[in-house]
Protein backbone atom coordinates (compact mmCIF):
# COMPACT_ATOMS: atom_id res chain seq x y z
CA UNK A 1 0.00 0.00 0.00
CA UNK A 2 1.36 3.41 -0.99
CA UNK A 3 1.68 6.16 1.59
CA UNK A 4 2.68 9.80 1.74
CA UNK A 5 6.07 10.18 3.42
CA UNK A 6 7.84 13.36 4.47
CA UNK A 7 11.65 13.26 4.49
CA UNK A 8 13.25 16.07 6.52
CA UNK A 9 16.94 16.00 5.61
CA UNK A 10 19.35 18.85 4.86
CA UNK A 11 21.89 16.74 2.96
CA UNK A 12 20.78 16.79 -0.68
CA UNK A 13 22.42 13.50 -1.64
CA UNK A 14 20.97 11.64 1.34
CA UNK A 15 17.50 13.07 0.72
CA UNK A 16 17.65 12.10 -2.95
CA UNK A 17 18.73 8.54 -2.13
CA UNK A 18 16.05 8.07 0.54
CA UNK A 19 13.40 9.48 -1.81
CA UNK A 20 14.47 7.08 -4.58
CA UNK A 21 14.20 4.00 -2.38
CA UNK A 22 10.85 5.02 -0.89
CA UNK A 23 9.44 5.79 -4.33
CA UNK A 24 10.46 2.27 -5.41
CA UNK A 25 7.98 1.04 -2.79
CA UNK A 26 5.29 3.16 -4.41
CA UNK A 27 5.21 5.95 -1.82
CA UNK A 28 4.70 9.62 -2.55
CA UNK A 29 7.71 11.42 -1.05
CA UNK A 30 7.92 15.05 0.05
CA UNK A 31 11.33 16.48 0.96
CA UNK A 32 12.02 19.39 3.33
CA UNK A 33 15.59 20.61 3.79
CA UNK A 34 15.40 22.11 7.28
CA UNK A 35 13.41 21.78 10.49
CA UNK A 36 11.21 24.82 9.97
CA UNK A 37 10.17 23.67 6.50
CA UNK A 38 9.68 20.17 7.87
CA UNK A 39 7.18 21.41 10.45
CA UNK A 40 5.39 23.45 7.81
CA UNK A 41 5.18 20.46 5.44
CA UNK A 42 3.97 18.14 8.22
CA UNK A 43 1.15 20.54 9.08
CA UNK A 44 0.12 21.23 5.49
CA UNK A 45 0.66 17.85 3.78
CA UNK A 46 -0.40 15.49 6.61
CA UNK A 47 2.07 12.68 5.80
CA UNK A 48 1.53 9.09 6.90
CA UNK A 49 5.12 8.87 8.18
CA UNK A 50 8.09 11.20 8.67
CA UNK A 51 11.78 10.36 8.21
CA UNK A 52 13.50 12.99 10.33
CA UNK A 53 17.18 13.88 10.51
CA UNK A 54 18.38 15.03 13.94
CA UNK A 55 21.03 17.51 12.81
CA UNK A 56 18.98 20.13 10.96
CA UNK A 57 19.43 23.87 10.41
CA UNK A 58 17.10 26.44 12.03
CA UNK A 59 15.08 23.90 14.07
CA UNK A 60 16.80 20.64 15.02
CA UNK A 61 15.17 17.23 14.75
CA UNK A 62 14.61 16.84 18.48
CA UNK A 63 12.58 20.05 18.60
CA UNK A 64 10.69 19.11 15.43
CA UNK A 65 9.78 15.73 16.94
CA UNK A 66 8.78 17.28 20.26
CA UNK A 67 6.56 19.83 18.52
CA UNK A 68 4.91 17.27 16.26
CA UNK A 69 4.16 14.99 19.19
CA UNK A 70 2.10 17.78 20.73
CA UNK A 71 0.06 17.99 17.53
CA UNK A 72 -0.26 14.44 16.17
CA UNK A 73 0.83 10.81 16.49
CA UNK A 74 2.28 10.55 12.98
CA UNK A 75 4.97 7.82 12.96
CA UNK A 76 8.51 9.23 13.03
CA UNK A 77 11.76 7.48 12.16
CA UNK A 78 14.81 9.46 13.20
CA UNK A 79 18.06 9.52 11.23
CA UNK A 80 20.94 10.22 13.56
CA UNK A 81 24.70 10.39 13.33
CA UNK A 82 24.73 10.33 17.13
CA UNK A 83 25.23 6.75 18.18
CA UNK A 84 25.22 7.02 21.99
CA UNK A 85 22.42 5.41 23.97
CA UNK A 86 21.58 8.79 25.52
CA UNK A 87 20.89 10.33 22.13
CA UNK A 88 18.82 7.36 21.01
CA UNK A 89 16.82 7.26 24.23
CA UNK A 90 16.15 10.98 23.95
CA UNK A 91 14.66 10.50 20.51
CA UNK A 92 12.51 7.56 21.58
CA UNK A 93 11.46 9.33 24.77
CA UNK A 94 10.02 12.33 22.96
CA UNK A 95 8.00 10.13 20.67
CA UNK A 96 10.07 8.75 17.78
CA UNK A 97 8.96 5.28 16.75
CA UNK A 98 12.39 4.12 15.62
CA UNK A 99 15.85 5.40 14.79
CA UNK A 100 18.41 4.59 12.12
CA UNK A 101 22.05 5.45 12.73
CA UNK A 102 24.11 7.09 9.98
CA UNK A 103 25.76 5.87 7.86
CA UNK A 104 22.85 3.63 6.94
CA UNK A 105 21.62 1.35 4.21
CA UNK A 106 18.74 2.99 2.30
CA UNK A 107 17.33 -0.46 1.72
CA UNK A 108 17.17 -1.09 5.47
CA UNK A 109 15.58 2.32 6.02
CA UNK A 110 12.92 1.50 3.43
CA UNK A 111 12.28 -1.82 5.21
CA UNK A 112 11.95 -0.06 8.55
CA UNK A 113 9.49 2.35 6.99
CA UNK A 114 7.42 -0.62 5.83
CA UNK A 115 7.59 -2.12 9.31
CA UNK A 116 6.47 1.07 11.07
CA UNK A 117 3.60 1.52 8.62
CA UNK A 118 2.40 -1.97 9.56
CA UNK A 119 2.39 -1.22 13.27
CA UNK A 120 -1.32 -1.24 13.73
CA UNK A 121 -1.63 -3.94 16.40
CA UNK A 122 -2.47 -7.21 14.73
CA UNK A 123 -3.70 -8.54 18.04
CA UNK A 124 -6.03 -5.81 19.22
CA UNK A 125 -8.05 -7.81 21.72
CA UNK A 126 -10.93 -5.93 23.34
CA UNK A 127 -11.67 -2.25 22.78
CA UNK A 128 -10.48 -1.66 26.34
CA UNK A 129 -8.42 -3.73 28.73
CA UNK A 130 -8.29 -3.41 32.53
CA UNK A 131 -5.38 -4.81 34.51
CA UNK A 132 -5.70 -3.75 38.13
CA UNK A 133 -5.34 0.04 38.17
CA UNK A 134 -4.34 0.12 34.51
CA UNK A 135 -6.69 0.86 31.62
CA UNK A 136 -5.67 0.46 27.99
CA UNK A 137 -7.93 1.89 25.28
CA UNK A 138 -6.96 0.15 22.03
CA UNK A 139 -9.18 2.30 19.83
CA UNK A 140 -7.72 5.59 21.05
CA UNK A 141 -4.30 4.05 21.74
CA UNK A 142 -4.22 5.56 25.22
CA UNK A 143 -3.16 4.20 28.60
CA UNK A 144 -4.16 5.25 32.11
CA UNK A 145 -3.03 4.33 35.62
CA UNK A 146 -5.38 5.27 38.46
CA UNK A 147 -7.23 7.44 35.95
CA UNK A 148 -4.13 9.46 35.06
CA UNK A 149 -2.90 9.42 31.44
CA UNK A 150 0.41 7.66 30.88
CA UNK A 151 1.31 9.69 27.76
CA UNK A 152 2.82 6.71 25.99
CA UNK A 153 4.39 6.86 22.57
CA UNK A 154 2.95 4.67 19.83
CA UNK A 155 5.66 2.04 20.27
CA UNK A 156 5.40 2.06 24.08
CA UNK A 157 1.64 1.55 23.93
CA UNK A 158 1.94 -1.31 21.46
CA UNK A 159 4.54 -3.07 23.57
CA UNK A 160 2.44 -2.66 26.71
CA UNK A 161 -0.65 -3.84 24.84
CA UNK A 162 0.99 -7.06 23.67
CA UNK A 163 2.32 -7.82 27.16
CA UNK A 164 -0.86 -6.87 29.04
CA UNK A 165 -3.05 -8.99 26.78
CA UNK A 166 -1.10 -12.04 27.98
CA UNK A 167 -0.22 -11.60 31.68
CA UNK A 168 2.24 -14.19 32.88
CA UNK A 169 3.47 -15.05 29.38
CA UNK A 170 7.16 -14.36 28.75
CA UNK A 171 7.87 -12.69 25.42
CA UNK A 172 11.35 -12.74 23.96
CA UNK A 173 12.65 -9.56 22.37
CA UNK A 174 12.21 -11.14 18.93
CA UNK A 175 8.58 -11.97 19.70
CA UNK A 176 7.92 -8.42 20.88
CA UNK A 177 9.54 -7.06 17.72
CA UNK A 178 7.30 -9.28 15.58
CA UNK A 179 4.05 -8.66 17.45
CA UNK A 180 4.43 -4.98 18.39
CA UNK A 181 6.99 -3.37 16.13
CA UNK A 182 7.09 -5.26 12.86
CA UNK A 183 10.12 -6.65 11.07
CA UNK A 184 13.32 -7.62 12.84
CA UNK A 185 16.65 -5.97 12.08
CA UNK A 186 20.13 -6.01 13.55
CA UNK A 187 20.10 -3.76 16.60
CA UNK A 188 16.33 -3.97 17.11
CA UNK A 189 16.76 -5.78 20.42
CA UNK A 190 18.43 -2.67 21.84
CA UNK A 191 15.51 -0.62 20.54
CA UNK A 192 13.12 -2.88 22.48
CA UNK A 193 15.16 -2.40 25.64
CA UNK A 194 15.13 1.37 25.17
CA UNK A 195 11.35 1.43 24.69
CA UNK A 196 10.86 -0.76 27.77
CA UNK A 197 13.03 1.58 29.89
CA UNK A 198 11.02 4.58 28.76
CA UNK A 199 7.76 2.70 29.28
CA UNK A 200 8.74 1.82 32.85
CA UNK A 201 9.54 5.46 33.66
CA UNK A 202 5.97 6.38 32.76
CA UNK A 203 4.22 3.26 34.03
CA UNK A 204 5.95 2.03 37.15
CA UNK A 205 5.66 3.65 40.61
CA UNK A 206 9.32 2.66 41.05
CA UNK A 207 11.02 1.99 37.70
CA UNK A 208 14.05 0.49 39.48
CA UNK A 209 11.77 -2.22 40.90
CA UNK A 210 9.18 -2.74 38.16
CA UNK A 211 5.83 -4.15 39.17
CA UNK A 212 4.00 -4.41 35.86
CA UNK A 213 6.59 -5.15 33.17
CA UNK A 214 9.27 -7.42 34.58
CA UNK A 215 12.48 -8.75 33.09
CA UNK A 216 12.96 -12.50 32.87
CA UNK A 217 16.72 -12.70 32.54
CA UNK A 218 17.86 -14.63 29.51
CA UNK A 219 14.28 -14.89 28.22
CA UNK A 220 12.63 -11.49 27.76
CA UNK A 221 9.81 -9.54 29.39
CA UNK A 222 6.54 -10.43 31.10
CA UNK A 223 3.51 -8.54 32.35
CA UNK A 224 2.94 -9.46 35.99
CA UNK A 225 -0.13 -11.57 36.72
CA UNK A 226 -0.53 -9.72 40.03
CA UNK A 227 -3.05 -6.91 39.61
CA UNK A 228 -2.88 -3.52 41.26
CA UNK A 229 0.16 -1.47 42.11
CA UNK A 230 2.32 -2.31 45.07
CA UNK A 231 2.19 0.23 47.83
Amino acid sequence: MAHKILVVEDDTNTARLVKLYLQKDGHTVIVAEDGAKGLEAAREKHPDLIVLDLMLPFVDGIEVCRTLRQESDVPIIMLTARSTDVDKLTGLDIGADDYVTKPFSPGELAARVRAVLRRLPGERGPAQLHRGDLLLDFHKREGFRNGEPLRLTRAEFQLLGVLALHPGRVFSRDQLIEKALGESFDGYERTIDAHIRNLRRKLEPNPAQPHYVKTVYGAGYVFSEVTGAES
